[in-house]
């Protein structure tokens, strides 16, 4: 009997031990199924042509006409990312790769709407834009930035309200579309705006209400947000605005401060950031240009001759235009090839657009061009790209 009470002892004690090992198993099996495996790092990179370094790859891709641009921008995320970049134009320039393109605000034959048109490098292919995303209003203002257009500001009138505006949209050249950019902080129409060190201006105008602005601000793409810069000495509507050699100039138009059309030019230094003023502007202007470093101008009071002026020295030229009739028949500038394209702004049967070459011998500045919008020109951009 003994070693009967024995055995079940031992097997009581043994059934003890392999239980306890039973009860232990579970936490040894939950650290092993809970330990992390180290993850091996994943190459996502992926190159924008298979096979070839990125900056071979993006001069292949500059080398593709720029029609083809708007295709090529729906391959892949990449792709596009580098057609509407400002590395895109650095690279075609530098390939000698630049293409030089005319768009135009046109008004339709009946005169009940207008439309975007692009004239082609000869002038010979057109094309119109997709529609904007809004409206073309009254007094807004167009400038160039980084092979893209801006349309800003401007005033409507819906429903007898009138409302300005300050909305900005881009179209961009390479992919044919359309998008908005931040608004501007002040809402205006009829105020001057130009592009200077690649930032874009806009200075007075009128605001709300029709009062009138002297107040100005600077876009800057990098950031997508507009600044207000130190406001103008005077409120000015009217006027227009152009850079040359790094610096803003403001010209035409009215002021508070002067009886009827202001001849001051408002000059603003990006660098001191301080504006200061000359006295020998334009006045009235219903054209104007800037080609090479010089600004071409055309008053209403006379339509037969063009007004250059040289900043070097703040000295003005006056170039007659080959043309007779009435000097009230005026036009709207444009550049194409170095050169300077007048739209006339009445119609008239078999009428072709006049060429302006300043480069040519003497005595031979003056041309024709077959190249002329659809309808009547309202106003025109060149963007190289």
């Amino acid at each position: 009997m003994p070693g009967v009470v024995c055995g079940k002892k031992q097997f009581m004690e043994s059934e003890m031990r392999f239980s306890t090992l039973v009860q232990r198993d579970p936490p040894t099996r939950s650290k092993i199924s809970t330990r992390r495996i180290p993850r091996v790092p994943v190459n996502t990179y992926k190159p924008i042509l298979p096979g070839l370094p990125d900056d071979v790859a993006k001069y292949c891709l500059a080398l593709v006409p720029r029609s083809s641009f708007p295709a090529m921008g729906a391959v892949c995320r990449k792709w596009k990312s580098f057609i509407q970049s400002k590395e895109l134009i650095t690279v075609r320039k530098q390939a000698g790769k630049l293409e030089e393109w005319l768009y135009v605000l046109t008004s339709d034959a009946e005169g009940k709407g207008n439309h975007w048109e692009v004239l082609g490098c000869m002038g010979q292919e057109r094309k119109h834009l997709p529609p904007m995303p809004c409206p073309v209003k009254a007094g807004f203002a167009v400038v160039v930035l980084n092979g893209k257009l801006l349309v800003m500001g401007g005033y409507v009138l819906s429903d007898g309200t009138g409302c300005v505006s300050a909305e900005v949209h881009q179209y961009h050249s390479c992919l044919n579309r359309w998008s908005t950019l931040a608004a501007m902080n002040v809402a205006r129409y009829d105020f001057a705006c130009a592009e200077v060190n690649g930032v874009v201006y806009a200075v007075g105008g009128y605001g709300v209400d029709g009062v009138s602005l002297s107040s100005a601000e600077v876009y800057d793409p990098e950031t997508n947000i507009w600044t207000l810069i130190e406001s103008l000495r005077r409120p000015r509507w009217g006027c227009f605005a152009y850079g040359i050699e790094g610096k803003l100039y403001v010209m035409g138009g009215r002021s508070s401060f002067t009886i009827g059309n202001s001849r001051f030019v408002d000059v603003y230094n990006p660098k001191d950031r301080t504006w200061c003023e000359v006295k020998n502007g334009c006045v009235m202007v219903t054209a104007h240009a800037v080609l090479g470093k010089q600004l071409f101008c055309m008053e209403w009071k006379n339509q037969r001759k063009l007004a250059i002026f040289n900043p070097n020295d703040n000295s003005w030229k006056m170039i007659p235009v080959p043309l007779t009739g009435s000097s009230r028949i005026g036009f709207r500038f444009g550049i194409l090839d170095d050169k300077l394209l007048l739209f006339s702004v009445e119609k008239e049967p078999g009428y072709r657009t006049l060429l302006y070459d300043p480069n040519a011998a003497t005595g031979s500045e003056w041309q024709t061009s077959f190249i002329k919008p659809s309808g009547l020109c309202l106003c025109s951009v060149t963007i190289k790209a």
